[in-house]
């Protein structure tokens, strides 16, 4: 995750390609990030969209909004089959679960204000986004010494 923060700052200045799209040139290197993201969201328990916005510009060239655009089409898509998954097996706290869906979606509309205004200043949401998994990666680092030291 840091590599990909890294690579996120790298090209942080550079405004994408509004007209991206996957095309049979870039489809291999899109589905190759694609099986990588999973593959890490799969093993190492971490969210999957901070990994899907890097990999969809770096195999596209989109700009970034449209990336989290993509992202979050992919992500409701596994959300949703997996949220269906956890409910019938009965590990679903439902008032919790509203409760924290509530919230969540009152920070979506900030949210997604703030990264329209934002994108407006070259590379600044960039910068954020890759600020961000800088900052998960750490976190889990910490975690992963934190139970190496402490067992149990």
């Amino acid at each position: 995750m840091i590599g990909v923060a890294v690579a996120m700052l790298r090209g942080r200045g550079n405004p994408g390609n509004p007209a991206a799209t996957c095309t049979i040139e870039n489809a291999p290197k899109t589905v190759g990030f694609g099986v990588l993201t999973g593959l890490l969201s799969g093993f190492f328990g971490i969210c999957g969209g901070l990994l899907i916005v890097p990999g969809l510009i770096a195999a596209t060239g989109m700009p970034i909004l449209m990336a989290i655009g993509s992202s979050l089409v992919a992500v409701t898509a596994f959300g949703t089959t997996t949220a269906l998954n956890f409910a019938l097996s009965g590990y679903v706290d439902w008032v919790l679960g509203a409760v924290f869906v509530t919230g969540g979606f009152a920070g979506m509309l900030v949210g997604a204000r703030l990264s329209k205004t934002l994108s407006a200043h070259m590379g600044l949401l960039n910068t954020l986004v890759a600020g961000m998994i800088f900052l998960v990666a750490l976190y889990m680092a910490y975690r992963s010494a934190m139970s190496l030291l402490v067992p149990g």
